[in-house]
């Protein structure tokens, strides 16, 4: 087996928010032409970072055991513990509205790059504090940094923690040969809220924290939306069989039909 390395163009541009460059095709779309053009046989992705709506041509053939789905806060022990009117650097919309709602007096400024440079840009006092997701941490072997924020009320990003592996749709024996792999629990949390996505129809510029927890063989869905500056939030939850694709879509429905304008103008399920 031989592995390709390939940079990004997510990573090539660090200057800019990622939704002003084109979103999280940038994480995706080199890998993509090289899968569609047989150039690789399967290409691993954050899945955290794949955009919801992929090329018929590609499928996601496995899904890893899922990491820590939490936020980590470096530079304060807690969200509450930060001092009026700090600075937090992020360049994710979901934690920036996170952040605002829970703290108006703060003001964040954005941070780009890998976690080396953020918390290189962090120590030279670009900021007072940032937020990390734990499973990065986790797999660079940087456990230690920062506090983990807990999940049931500082909501994660849509499959966060989690690994995916694509393929051809049409190559059965590489499928064959990933479905070994697959994690169904961790497949079934990440593709509801896949799903949830799908039918809200955010983008890069809509927040959405969502944390899915399995209850027996049920899954248990809690979202929220928010407006870009944090101002304004819509919260829902739901109860389903693992699987179901239609129970995300019916609370992204019911999220948005109880959302302000100030949420509702940036997803296009409205």
């Amino acid at each position: 087996m031989e592995i390709v390395p390939v940079t990004a163009s997510g990573d090539k541009v660090q200057n800019r928010p990622l939704a002003e460059i084109g979103g999280k095709a940038l994480w995706t779309k080199e890998l993509d032409a090289w899968l569609i053009d047989g150039e690789i046989d399967f290409a691993v992705h954050s899945l955290k970072d794949v955009e919801t709506i992929r090329p018929g041509e590609i499928t996601i053939a496995a899904i890893l055991p899922r990491e820590d789905v939490r936020d980590v806060l470096v530079g304060a022990a807690s969200i509450a513990d930060l001092p009026p009117g700090a600075v937090i650097g992020t360049s994710a919309p979901r934690r920036a509205a996170q952040l605002l709602n829970a703290r108006p007096d703060c003001r964040v400024v954005s941070f780009r790059g890998n976690v080396a440079t953020r918390l290189a840009k962090l120590a030279a006092g670009e900021a007072d504090a940032t937020l990390l997701a734990a499973a990065g941490l986790k797999r660079l072997g940087q456990s230690a940094v920062g506090v983990a924020l807990d999940a049931e009320h500082w909501l994660p990003a849509p499959a966060q923690g989690a690994i995916a592996i694509e393929c051809r749709t049409h190559d059965a024996q590489t499928a064959a040969l990933l479905a070994a792999i697959d994690h169904q629990p961790s497949r079934d949390a990440v593709m509801a809220e896949r799903a949830l996505l799908a039918a809200l129809g955010g983008n890069c510029h809509s927040p959405i924290a969502v944390l899915t927890r399995a209850e027996g063989s049920e899954l248990v869905m809690r979202a929220a939306l928010f407006s870009p500056d944090g101002s304004v939030r819509v919260d829902g939850e739901a109860r389903f069989a693992a699987g179901d694709v239609t129970a995300p879509a019916s609370l992204a429905a019911d999220l948005l039909f109880r959302a302000a304008p100030e949420i509702s103008e940036h997803f296009t399920g409205a």
